[in-house]
């Protein structure tokens, strides 16, 4: 009894109920409580407990009828020191273990989808008593305990009951409602007290508090049925997809420089993407960070939209509504890295558990940041059932996976010495590798229409392939290769540009490797590299028809699209979280001509099944003309099964009078786009009216077109329907 009584006073006890509760005694039966703030106790209804001298422990005897009349959950009354202040509360060390070993053992292999249900704190109803239950994995720890407001933050007001080998600990409080403060108290193996975060926490401060929020029953009433209904039937792979990415926090700010909240947003952004055309929106990490600079993606509370823009309701409201106007909403996910926040995940229990032991797999090096340890089930299962929670929590249509590729390789940018080779010997992360094919086994499976994408920069093969044969399992990955060439060859002066049209064409021998998505994002302007209007050549009138011609290009190419928020506009300033973008300029001339612009690509894309039916099928594509390097001129067709669109660029600010190009039938053709109209801010010149064929061989077809190409700009030419 004496140890029992240490243990619980300083903090050890790895099991509070096996002292605190109601217990047998000799005679009849003893009631404990531990009361480190009480200045006197009694048990409600039969009297004063007795505090056990020098300690913050009370006791009461009591006979066995006493013990058939007191309530199963019995109250407490106590007096708190120095304020008097008379206080009553059901004691939490009334109730037997409420988690079920089946999903304790589900948690512990890795595999229970829905961990988030359990784990964290949740409102919960039990024996008719309201309150909350907190559970938290702390593996190989000393104690647990909830801290809170509620407690003062003192961290023996209310240890844990230990589950045994499945590191979890458990406590329901009764009397607690949603808003109320917490975090967990540790005690690690060398008695170091933490305070952490909940890893699940459905709720958090605003920066720069840290600390987590009991979440609100999940009682939102969706009304995008319709929408989910059609998701499961969507064929993404030959439907138009089109991204407008958004960061939250600079899209659009109050004068004040405040954050729009999340129904601002969805009163504001959605119907502007909705006008543009897009059919979806990404939204750079809104899960809750320390650290506005990071941009979402140094990630705290993986469970918990951030609170810069309100509440979860909220965002539910925001997605909710852009399904309501046909707008699929993608997430962009993190699960590379986590910061080394001490309140966080880092060292969770005063040693690695989250991540990696062994820094060099543990720690990313450039980034600062650690690495998920997806040799551990309990990690995985955080990670997958996070993917599931976004999914079937909020509804999300996708996940933007973030840095694979920092994730495939053990020696991602890491120097000799500074890793370790894997069990076979190569420098293949296979760990990580099954947790991602898992990840997008489990999306795929669960939620028909979800999508994935991948964030990959190197050459590994399959990532948009079926992991059944040897691929990730990845609907689709970021072209990042053509992102690259692509900028590059728009940024050279159009007069040095016949030497490089190799980088436009290059594509063409790998576009139909993978699913691709053609991603201008928000790393391409950004730390100096300029907006994308800004990195065009020439002076301001080219710069704005490098760019027009630019995203012409981006439409035609095969691959779904994505564009960061404000190049619709030719943004001139670089992007930066600190500021919204500059709609004060997005309505002036030629401004308004490229969002003019934005908006009939979208809807040419969207509508004509020639630019979207084949984007990951090169039956979908055929060269017209390739090698015009002199006039840096690039024609090519895209189909589908019953219409072509033949689509023409000039890379050069000449125009290009009388200029041939094969067409694969005869018949009457018309230009369906032309980006250098006078709409889009343009000079202007077009071939207008109706353009007949004729009966001659070139580019290897037997009929041709004269038309006009126009000084650096696209146009579309479509064979009119008999």
């Amino acid at each position: 009894m004496v140890e029992a009584l240490t243990r619980i006073q300083h903090g050890w006890h790895h099991d509070p109920f096996e002292w605190l509760g109601v217990h047998p005694g000799r005679p009849g039966y003893k009631v404990r409580a531990f009361m480190p703030s009480a200045e006197s106790v009694e048990l409600d209804g039969v009297g004063p407990m007795s505090r056990y001298e020098g300690t913050d422990t009370f006791e009461i005897n009591i006979s066995k009828a006493q013990k058939e009349n007191l309530p199963h959950h019995y109250r407490l009354n106590w007096i708190e020191k120095g304020s008097n202040e008379a206080c009553t509360v059901v004691s939490p060390y009334s109730f037997q273990p409420i988690l079920s070993d089946f999903d304790l053992g589900l948690f512990s292999a890795g595999t229970h989808l829905h961990v988030y249900r359990f784990l964290g704190a949740r409102l919960r109803i039990i024996d008719g008593i309201e309150g909350c239950l907190f559970a938290v994995w702390a593996p190989n720890v000393k104690r647990v305990s909830v801290v809170g407001d509620f407690n003062g933050w003192h961290g023996l007001r209310h240890p844990m009951r230990n589950r045994g080998g499945s590191g979890v600990w458990e406590l329901f409080i009764p009397g607690l409602q949603a808003s109320d403060n917490y975090k967990f108290e540790l005690r690690t193996q060398s008695d170091e007290i933490l305070q952490k975060t909940d890893p699940y926490a459905r709720s958090m401060g605003l920066r720069p508090d840290t600390i987590s929020k009991i979440a609100s029953s999940d009682n939102y009433q969706w009304n995008d049925g319709d929408w989910l209904n059609r998701r499961r039937q969507w064929k993404w792979l030959n439907e138009p997809m089109s991204i407008y990415e958004v960061h939250s926090g600079s899209w659009r700010r109050h004068e004040d420089g405040s954050f729009l909240s999340y129904t601002e947003l969805a009163d504001q952004l959605i119907p502007y993407v909705k006008k543009l055309g897009y059919t979806h929106i990404e939204f750079l990490p809104f899960t809750e960070h320390p650290l506005d600079e990071s941009w979402g993606y140094q990630v705290s509370g993986y469970y918990s939209p951030t609170s810069r823009h309100g509440s979860a309701d909220e965002l539910r409201s925001l997605i909710d509504t852009a399904h309501q106007n046909g707008i699929g909403i993608i997430l962009d996910w993190v699960p590379a890295h986590f910061p080394r926040d001490e309140f966080a995940l880092a060292r969770f229990t005063g040693e690695a558990c989250y991540e990696y032991g062994d820094p060099n797999k543990g720690e990313h090096l450039d980034w600062g940041t650690l690495i998920f340890n997806y040799s551990r089930n309990e990690v995985r299962n955080f990670l997958v059932a996070n993917a599931v929670f976004w999914i079937e929590e909020f509804h999300i249509d996708g996940l933007r996976v973030d840095a694979v590729a920092s994730m495939l390789y053990l020696d991602y940018s890491r120097e000799h010495g500074q890793w370790s080779p894997n069990a076979y010997g190569g420098r293949e992360h296979l760990e990580a590798i099954d947790f991602l094919r898992n990840l997008n086994n489990v999306v795929h499976a669960e939620f028909p229409g979800v999508v994935t994408l991948a964030e990959e920069s190197t050459d590994w093969p399959m990532v948009s392939r079926p992991t059944d044969g040897g691929g990730l399992g990845f609907s689709m990955k970021w072209n990042m290769g053509w992102m690259h060439d692509t900028l590059n060859y728009a940024q050279t002066d159009p007069l040095y540009r016949r030497f490089h049209q190799n980088q436009l064409t290059f594509s063409q021998l790998y576009a139909y490797s993978e699913n691709f998505v053609l991603p201008l994002s928000h790393d391409e302007v950004v730390h100096m590299k300029r907006s994308m209007l800004d990195k065009m050549p020439g002076d301001v009138w080219q710069k704005f028809a490098n760019l027009r011609v630019l995203y012409a290009y981006h439409y035609a190419h095969p691959g779904k699209k994505l564009l960061f928020m404000g190049g619709e506009f030719g943004q001139w300033e670089e992007w930066s979280e600190g500021r919204q973008l500059d709609w004060e300029i997005s309505g002036m001339d030629k401004h308004a001509g490229m969002y003019n612009m934005l908006c009939d690509l979208n809807a040419h894309y969207r509508d004509n099944p020639a630019l979207h039916t084949y984007d990951f099928d090169a039956q979908g594509f055929q060269w017209v003309s390739c090698d015009d390097v002199n006039n840096s001129v690039l024609a090519f067709i895209r189909r589908s099964d019953y219409e072509a669109v033949v689509c023409v660029f000039n890379f050069t600010p000449n125009t290009l009078q009388d200029y041939t190009i094969g067409v694969p039938e005869a018949g009457t053709y018309k230009e369906i786009f032309n980006s250098d109209t006078a709409w889009y801010g343009g000079s202007d010149v077009s071939n207008s009216g109706k353009m007949d064929s004729i009966e001659q061989k070139e580019h290897g077809f037997d009929h041709a077109l004269t038309i006009t190409i126009p000084p650096l700009a696209g146009v579309f030419i479509q064979k009119e329907k008999v």
